[in-house]
């Protein structure tokens, strides 16, 4: 049992350099592009238009762009939830956001994401209506729905809170770009799979 659960760990590893070296290799104007293209089929998503609550990740470098999703949550009156992680542990919270303007406010962490300072009094999602989707970040995906993390666990901790909550799981949905997407991801019995996988299939299968 722990000669597996080792062989898989090594196999994220390997499989978490090979993703970051494929993603690394995009210039700007594709990851741009690609994440334009992914932005349009969410936006027309039925889960997307249905959805209230809804729970958006700010992107790193290495993610889909998704300056252009929170626009339109604004616009179109949903109400955003953003992740506010705990440095040493696997616990996150999804914490409400105000306005666009408020991304401006937020304290820079030393992983370069911005996020509510935990001094700040704000909604906690499921302390109060739940969500109704999560959108998801990741380093690699498959499209049977498993995901490959960056080996913290902060999403699969949350979606087990989720599960415990009166509202249930949330649809998941992760925002990708070609390079992340996989053959197959490794996972263990803690990996919470996910709705599905949207990128830019333009060019074919991969």
């Amino acid at each position: 049992m722990a000669a597996a659960a080792a062989a898989v760990r090594a196999a994220k590893q390997s499989l978490r350099r090979e993703i970051k070296r494929r993603v690394a290799a995009l210039n700007e104007p594709e990851k741009q592009r690609q994440s334009q293209a992914v932005c349009q089929k969410l936006l027309s998503h039925p889960k997307y238009l249905s959805s209230e609550r809804v729970a958006v990740f700010l992107s790193m470098d290495d993610e889909v762009r998704t300056d252009s999703i929170l626009t339109h949550m604004f616009a179109s009156g949903k109400i955003c939830f953003i992740p506010r992680y705990e440095r040493n542990s696997n616990h996150m919270d999804m914490l409400r956001l105000s306005s666009q303007e408020d991304i401006h406010n937020l304290q820079l962490t030393s992983w370069n994401i911005r996020q509510p300072g935990h001094d700040e009094p704000r909604e906690e999602a499921l302390d109060t209506g739940g969500l109704d989707l999560i959108l998801m970040p990741g380093l690699g995906f498959d499209r049977s729905g498993r995901r490959l993390g960056r080996g913290k666990g902060f999403y699969d901790t949350y979606l087990e809170r989720c599960m415990a909550h009166p509202r249930g799981k949330p649809y998941t949905i992760a925002l990708a770009y070609r390079e992340q997407i996989c053959e197959q991801v490794p996972v263990d019995q803690r990996d919470v799979l996910i709705d599905e996988v949207l990128y830019d299939d333009q060019q074919g299968a991969l």
